[in-house]
């Protein structure tokens, strides 16, 4: 039986328009954390959801400052999932395999150490010795290993050092953004463990994997073959069928951990689509895609009222 210690420790990407966020993309969230934490063999000690840049040119998509803060009001009573505007922040839109990257290399710097691809051997110490000689953030002074932090510490203390280093963009103030000169000081040091980060997502964005010339084939090969996906399927998706239908899918299937979930939830809760269907439609039924802080916002700032899509 594995250990505390001896199970991968994921934090979960997920990537998309968020335009806007609804309740079935933190269901999503919910769903593949408990999902992995069930197969025995994954601790989720964070979740990470990253807004699309605006210039993504989606039609009807609405400006950043929207979608960070309704991103934010949907997770305000988790405390484990967390928005980053660093996507958002940039000069241009990014590939969701540069937005993993910057988040793995991010963590590096805040923790010290390297993060583990799939392909690793799984001894790979991924959270450990300091760079130095410096006492430690956390250093265990006796030996009965009462204050031996745990993995939802390590999140909580990556997710303050971040929160220290921030420098404030304008219309964004509650979200921190990290310099990336910035001296981080003492790296943790933490019982080894290895910290991999796993791309989360729906089957659409699987099976969009399927269409000729939509993805690089590089970049396929770096989200599915150096870091995963979790996938969670909606509306009776064969994700089987899907992976078969891509030569980069196949060749890297055990990478893939699809989440099976004894309700099969329909696409209608992620779809943002049908929220702003909803709400140009004066729907009550919008209160069963989206929470109530998120229809407030909607609301208050007249979004998505008077456009179609």
């Amino acid at each position: 039986m594995m250990t505390e210690t001896t199970k991968t420790h994921v934090i979960l990407l997920s990537c998309g328009s968020f335009n806007p966020i609804t309740k079935g993309h933190i269901h999503m969230f919910e769903k593949a954390r408990e999902y992995l934490h069930k197969t025995g063999r994954f601790i989720v000690i964070g979740g990470i959801i990253s807004p699309v840049h605006d210039s993504y040119g989606k039609p009807g998509l609405v400006p950043s400052r929207h979608r960070l803060t309704m991103c934010q009001l949907a997770v305000q009573s988790s405390d484990w999932i967390r928005v980053d505007p660093w996507e958002c922040y940039q000069d241009t839109w990014q590939t969701t395999c540069s937005v993993l990257e910057h988040h793995r290399d991010l963590m590096k710097r805040v923790t010290g150490c390297i993060l583990s691809n799939v392909n690793s051997p799984s001894t790979t110490p991924v959270i450990g010795q300091p760079q130095n000689q410096t006492r430690p953030i956390y250093q265990n002074t006796n030996n009965n290993n009462i204050n031996k932090p745990t993995a939802v510490k390590l999140w909580g203390k990556m997710s303050e050092s971040l929160g220290k280093i921030c420098c404030v963009r304008p219309h964004s103030e509650r979200f921190t953004f990290v310099d990336e000169n910035a001296n981080l000081g003492t790296a943790m040091r933490y019982e080894e463990i290895e910290l991999r980060i796993l791309l989360l997502c729906g089957s659409d964005l699987l099976e969009s994997f399927c269409i000729p010339g939509l993805w690089k084939n590089s970049d396929m090969e770096v989200i599915v073959g150096d870091f995963g996906i979790v996938v969670v399927p909606r509306d009776g998706a064969d994700t089987e069928r899907i992976m078969n239908h891509s030569s980069v899918l196949r060749k890297y299937k055990d990478n893939i951990i699809v989440v099976k979930d004894d309700i099969n939830h329909p696409m209608s809760i992620v779809s943002s689509t049908k929220s702003r269907l909803a709400l140009q439609h004066g729907d009550g039924h919008v209160v069963d895609y989206l929470c109530q802080p998120v229809i407030d916002y909607i609301l208050q700032s007249q979004l998505y009222i008077n456009t179609s899509g």
